[in-house]
């Protein structure tokens, strides 16, 4: 088991498995590292994988205070890099994930190769905002009432149908308690992020990918963000919500695999 120090001196949780140049995958929301189980084997065939936990879930320490913001959380990602011998990495993330791998893009470029932006946005006050029912579901603190009204935003009912032992995975790690402070400083902490000013100055190749049916943040983001940060491509995956990664494996992993393979270091 190994632990990098992040900022304030508290332990964050990471592994590293597979070969080739560095990806370091970023979780999201209140979400530690088992979000990308379905895609790690694949990505782990052409990188070496970085996985971790933010500050406040699964293994990591779950400070109570400071606050916690996308620069606190981009200080842990480099701690983990620094821990794990690695100068300079791809980095993937979904939802907050995207929010912090924006400020690490922003913040700490010579530490980073491409980025992957998955279902996020540049932060409220330009993007999109989701309606106020769905905003609702991420404020529940009751384990088994948060996992069922957010489970119909991240797969489609065909997908969890066809799915029913991922269902269960997912029931079971929505289930292991989580003290409501910690939600709502990850929940604080994401509604806190802001770029939209300081997207033009990144120069990294950028693939901003994004589910066409996402209610929790609305697919309109993925162009807003495509068009503001120079050069970035964007790809929609038709019929999907906020778990797109997972529900449209393999092929949204193989678009990232592609994107890539043309960004070597």
């Amino acid at each position: 088991m190994a632990f990098a120090i992040g900022s304030g001196g508290w332990r964050i949780w990471y592994e590293t498995a597979g070969g080739g140049n560095p990806l370091l995958l970023i979780p999201g929301q209140s979400i530690d590292h088992r979000m990308w189980d379905v895609v790690r084997p694949t990505l782990e065939e052409r990188h070496r994988v970085v996985v971790y936990d933010n500050r406040g879930t699964g293994q990591s320490d779950r400070p109570l205070a400071p606050p916690y913001t996308m620069e606190v959380f981009a200080a842990d990602v480099i701690a983990v890099l620094d821990a794990a011998g690695i100068d300079r990495a791809h980095i993937y993330g979904i939802s907050m994930g995207g929010r912090i791998a924006q400020r690490l893009a922003i913040d700490h470029a010579d530490r980073l190769g491409a980025i992957i932006l998955g279902a996020t946005t540049a932060g409220d006050r330009h993007g999109v905002l989701r309606s106020a029912e769905v905003d609702a579901k991420f404020r529940v603190v009751d384990p088994a009432e948060r996992f069922r009204l957010l489970l119909e935003e991240m797969y489609t009912p065909a997908w969890q149908a066809a799915h029913p032992e991922a269902v269960e995975e997912l029931r079971a790690a929505a289930m292991e308690p989580k003290q409501p402070e910690l939600l709502k400083l990850h929940y604080e902490a994401s509604q806190g992020h802001e770029a939209w000013e300081e997207l033009p100055s990144i120069k990294a190749p950028v693939l901003v990918i994004h589910g066409t049916d996402d209610s929790v943040n609305p697919t309109a983001n993925a162009r807003l963000l495509a068009d503001r940060i120079p050069g970035a491509e964007l790809r929609l995956v038709t019929g999907a919500r906020h778990a797109y990664h997972a529900e449209c494996h393999p092929e949204a992993t193989n678009v990232v695999l592609e994107f890539l393979a043309r960004h070597p270091f």
